[in-house]
């Protein structure tokens, strides 16, 4: 149920379960990760795209495996599932490459804050998220309480995880919890264009880009200071920062190799 290919540096993970708008069951939390990881330490790859298949992104948790979960009592395993999950989110953001969200129609719970850890989002016209967890009685999980105050603000994220209400992707776009909307038709050639930007893009310094912006969340401004000087000159000594100079002067296109 998860679906992986590699082309021009671009790994394009899908979860494929349209029929149930691509909600999580069985193994597909522990394929997906390990999908991502496994793109992770692929040199080939450069940048991860991360869809659903069909007319959705992710609805979430498959309500009715946790119902009967809930029916009896079994505890153990849905702290499984809530393990599983973690890591899917904890593989995201310690990979150093960037992942791009690309989210047509829904994206509800885990859905949702599957595409919140991601380092963009861009959304189709139509497409809509919610931290739906408290309609059925349960907590925002998948890193939610930590990942939507830093996009929108902590008052407007309790009111969303509050109330459970979806989200358009215009509303979406206006508080922070997706970086651009377009068209529906033109959602896949969109994302495909900005993946194969940052293809393009020296990969060590990408690196130290999301390293660096995943460290400032917790560094005071010294330290942050401090961590640009090593990822600037990690990079300064690179082979990416002779060719990128080389080619400024020569008035060509760079080809980096992350080296």
């Amino acid at each position: 149920m998860i679906e992986s290919s590699t082309e021009e540096g671009i790994a394009r993970i899908t979860l494929n379960r349209p029929e149930k708008l691509n909600a999580f069951s069985g193994s597909m939390r522990d394929d997906l990760r390990s999908a991502i990881e496994r793109a992770g330490t692929d040199r080939d790859v450069r940048v991860i795209m991360l869809m659903g298949a069909g007319r959705a992104f992710c609805a979430g948790g498959d309500v009715a495996f946790m119902a009967a979960l809930q029916r009896e009592r079994n505890t153990a395993a849905f702290r499984a599932l809530l393990d599983a999950g973690r890591e899917v989110i904890l593989a995201i953001r310690n990979l150093e490459k960037p992942v791009l969200a690309v989210i047509q129609g829904v994206a509800a719970g885990a859905g949702c804050n599957l595409a919140l850890a991601c380092d963009y989002r861009i959304a189709a016209e139509g497409a809509t998220l919610g931290q739906t967890f408290v309609r059925i009685g349960l907590h925002p999980d998948w890193g939610g309480t930590w990942l939507l105050p830093r996009l929108v603000g902590p008052s407007r994220a309790f009111e969303l995880m509050a109330s459970g209400r979806m989200v358009a992707a215009e509303e979406a776009l206006s508080i922070g919890m997706v970086d651009r909307v377009v068209p529906a038709a033109e959602l896949r050639h969109e994302a495909e264009a900005l993946a194969r930007s940052w293809s393009a893009a020296a990969p060590l310094a990408l690196a130290g880009i999301k390293r660096a912006l995943t460290l400032s969340e917790r560094n005071d401004l010294r330290e942050q200071l401090e961590l640009e000087a090593e990822n600037q000159l990690r990079a300064f000594s690179s082979s990416d920062a002779a060719e990128g100079m080389a080619a400024f002067f020569e008035k060509r296109n760079a080809r980096f190799r992350g080296e």
